[in-house]
Order: structure tokens, then C-alpha cells, then sequence
């Protein structure tokens, strides 16, 4: 029974914590009741600026009015149908204009699904129809998902993979180029940025011809916002070519604009074979998108992919009026403007405080790692949780990252107001200031 003195959020934390499993892990310990834009409000009143949307699912904010409205007007027409079993419009319609939007002038075509992992998943499928092999090439510190083939993907152990394997077969890891921690001097001799530690690993671990595809973010997200070197996914691209290997991009997290382009492999001028989709897609609601060379996307049989769910059609209306908006608000240009206020500003507070080892980012995709030690870089994962706790209780959602957790990082709308911008960023500021000597 609760007492009239008991908050909202602290009723709901407790029938959270009766039954829903603890494995559902949540970052911050509010309970929202609504939102729009780049401001959220929970059950008990109390305003927040949001630097996380929703892990970078909304690059267009809360409750777009345009978007809701499209759902409402769609709810009356068709909720589900299957796109397995009859095919409608909204769909179509998004195929196309997904197609079109994908790097690179050849024919594409588009598969719709529920979720980056399942993209992922779908992704690995194509591309072991399509060339014969069944090897996969990922990289230390990526995070490609939850399901069975993207767990396996995925290079970090806690808390993504420890404890449910074994993992998918023929999955192998290579190193990733990670400037801020690695041990060469001159990252034009260094051994990853070369293409020397792959080719290292088909020496040594799997021979090129049995490699079906190389799956990479341009950014890794979970891994810390570590930026790639355009020159390295190019040679990625040159190494690909040269084995008979396709080259997946993993743009779940840097997609629709993230970056200040629409899709960050833009920024390397690399055009993908396949590119995986999801998050900012549809506003906040469940799909995801393979994209990709339409013969590669044409090689599994009918019925090879597909599902119940994928391309529900309030989903596809959904995304297709956030294209709209990102054409009609030029919405890229906006996460450039907007990278570039945020990266002064952390730039700033990194000359400043000698608990930020970094600060880095590309376009709205910004972050800093917190170090102990400026000279060993040990890693702040404590300082890094605290600064969490304390921007939530000034009212900002920030969100950690990071192969040692000790990334903070920012996945602002880009929609946000400038005001809000630099009262969030005040904030951060406050909370490291408060942690720092």
C-alpha cells in the first residue's frame, strides 16, 4: 500500500523493480510522463533537457507534431498487414526514397525490418548468399546489437556478451583505430590505420576468399565515439575490392544526420555495399533498413528475408515524413552548426579540467572521455558515473559510452534550440567542474 507522501517516480520504480528483469538495465532512474523537442517532463513534474534522444533515435525530437499527426491519419487506415502476405504504398514508397538517399549512383534496393540488430542480422545473411563464403569481419569495441549474430559482432565483453554464449561461428575481430589509446606515435605508420593488421589476420586467423563481408562504423557509438580516419575506411574499401569482400557500414547510430552528413561514410567519399539503418528512421518508432547494391539485395530467394513486423506501415509513414523534414529543415546543415557549437564548448571545458582526457566527435556526435591521469589516461569510469548523476539532478539526460564506461556523450536532437544547447552544456560544465580539482 503507498502513502499519500510517496512520489510518482518512486511508486513506478518499485513495480519496475517486481517485473521487469534487472538484465534491462536503464541508464537514468526517472520516470517520464512526456516530451517533446529536446525537453522531457516525468511523472512528478520535473523538467529535463535531453542529450541522449532516445540513444540517437531523435535526431527530429519528441512528438514532432508533423509525424504524429501522419501516424494518427495512418492509424485509421491500416495498423498492420503484413508485408509478407499483400503489400501497400507507405512501404514502397520508403524503399524507394531510402534507396535514392543511399551513398553511391548505382541501382539499390531496401529491405525493412524491425531494429538495427535485425538489420544487422539481415545484413550478414545477404552477404553470405550473395558471395558463397561465411566469414565476418568485425572490430574490438563495436556494438552492432543484442540478437545472436550481432552479439557475436559486437567487440565488447560486459555487459553485451559475457555469460550467453557460445557465439555465431566465423566471426573474427580486428583492431580498430582508436588515436587517443593507441600505442603508435605516427598514425601514418600505424600497423591498423595501414591495413597491415588485417591483412595480419587473414594470414594468420581466416583467408580472404572464405571473408563474405567487413562490417564497420564509421563512428563506433557504444564504443566512445571514436571517430575512424576517412583515409582507413578508405582503405578498407581498397582491401574489400581487392579480396571480393563487401563492405557493411553500420550507420544505426550515425545515421540521418548525425554526423553533419546524411550518412557518415560521406565523409571518407567510401560508398558502402550494404548499409544497415535504424534508430532516427521512423521518430522513435520500431524499424530498421538494409540498403544496398539491389544485386546483393536480390541474392537471397524469395522468402530468405522478411518478417511479421518489419515495415509496419505507421513506421514507414513515420520515416517518410522525417525525410521530409530533413529536406524542407536542412537538418544536415543543422547537426554541422550544431557539432560546432557543442565540440567549442567541450573543446574548451578540456583546456579547462584535466579530469577530460578528449574531447572528440564528428559533426553532432560528440563526446569526452574522462581520465584519472592525463599522462597514464586511466580511465574515470567512477568520475564519469558521477558527473551522470549529477547532470540528471540539475535536469539534463546524458548518456556514458565507452570500452571502459568512462565516455560521456552527447546525441542532442537536431532540433534543439541554441538556448537549450548551452543551458545543457552548462550544466555538463558544472558537473565536471564539480568532480574537478
Amino acid at each position: 500500500m503507498h502513502t499519500d507522501t510517496e512520489t510518482k517516480t518512486a511508486i513506478w520504480t518499485e513495480r519496475r523493480r517486481a517485473f521487469v528483469p534487472r538484465g534491462v538495465a536503464t541508464y537514468d532512474p526517472i520516470v517520464v510522463d512526456h516530451a517533446h523537442g529536446a525537453e522531457v517532463w516525468d511523472v512528478d513534474g520535473r523538467r529535463y533537457i535531453d542529450f541522449a534522444a532516445g540513444i540517437g533515435t531523435l535526431n527530429v525530437g519528441h512528438t514532432p507534431s508533423r509525424v504524429v499527426d501522419a501516424i494518427q491519419q495512418e492509424a485509421t487506415r491500416l495498423l498492420h498487414m503484413c508485408f509478407s502476405v499483400s503489400y501497400y504504398p507507405p512501404y514502397i514508397e520508403l524503399a524507394e526514397r531510402l534507396a535514392a538517399a543511399a551513398p553511391g549512383d548505382g541501382a539499390k534496393k531496401t529491405l525493412l525490418v524491425n531494429s538495427g540488430a535485425e538489420a544487422v542480422e539481415n545484413a550478414v545473411k545477404i552477404a553470405r548468399v550473395a558471395t558463397g563464403r561465411p566469414a565476418i569481419i568485425a572490430f574490438e569495441n563495436a556494438f552492432h546489437g543484442r540478437t545472436s549474430m550481432a552479439m557475436a559482432l559486437t567487440g565488447k565483453e560486459r555487459p553485451y556478451k559475457a555469460g550467453f554464449g557460445p557465439f555465431a561461428p566465423d566471426v573474427h575481430h580486428a583492431r580498430y583505430p582508436y588515436r587517443y589509446r593507441c600505442e603508435c606515435a605516427d598514425p601514418a605508420r600505424c600497423s591498423v590505420e595501414s591495413g597491415e593488421d588485417l591483412d595480419r589476420l587473414f594470414a594468420t586467423t581466416v583467408v580472404p576468399e572464405s571473408v563474405a563481408a567487413i562490417i564497420v562504423e564509421p563512428v563506433q557509438g557504444e564504443g566512445g565515439f571514436i571517430v575512424a580516419p576517412p583515409e582507413w575506411l578508405r582503405t578498407l574499401r581498397r582491401i574489400c575490392d581487392r579480396e571480393g569482400i563487401l563492405l557493411i557500414a553500420d550507420e544505426v547510430q550515425t545515421g540521418f544526420g548525425r554526423t553533419g552528413r546524411m550518412w557518415a561514410m560521406e565523409h571518407a567519399g567510401v560508398e558502402p555495399d550494404l548499409m544497415v539503418l535504424a534508430k532516427s528512421i521512423a521518430a522513435g518508432l520500431p524499424l530498421g533498413a538494409v540498403v544496398g547494391r539491389a544485386d546483393l539485395m536480390d541474392a537471397p530467394g524469395p522468402g530468405g528475408i522478411g518478417g511479421t513486423f518489419g515495415g509496419n506501415p505507421l513506421a514507414c509513414v513515420a520515416a517518410l515524413v522525417v525525410l521530409d523534414m530533413f529536406e524542407e529543415q536542412d537538418l544536415v546543415a543543422r547537426a554541422g552548426m550544431i557539432g560546432q557549437t557543442i565540440a567549442g564548448r567541450l573543446s574548451a571545458m578540456a583546456a579547462r579540467y584535466a579530469l577530460i582526457g578528449e574531447a572528440r566527435g564528428l559533426g553532432a556526435m560528440q563526446a569526452i572521455e574522462l581520465v584519472t591521469d592525463e599522462r597514464t589516461r586511466e580511465p574515470a569510469k567512477r568520475e564519469t558515473a558521477l558527473v551522470l548523476e549529477r547532470c540528471l539532478e540539475r535536469g539534463l539526460i546524458v548518456l556514458k559510452a565507452g570500452l571502459y564506461d568512462n565516455v560521456v556523450r552527447i546525441l542532442a536532437p537536431l532540433v534543439i534550440e541554441e538556448a537549450l544547447i548551452e543551458e545543457g552544456l552548462d550544466i555538463l560544465e558544472a558537473a565536471i567542474a564539480d568532480l574537478s580539482p
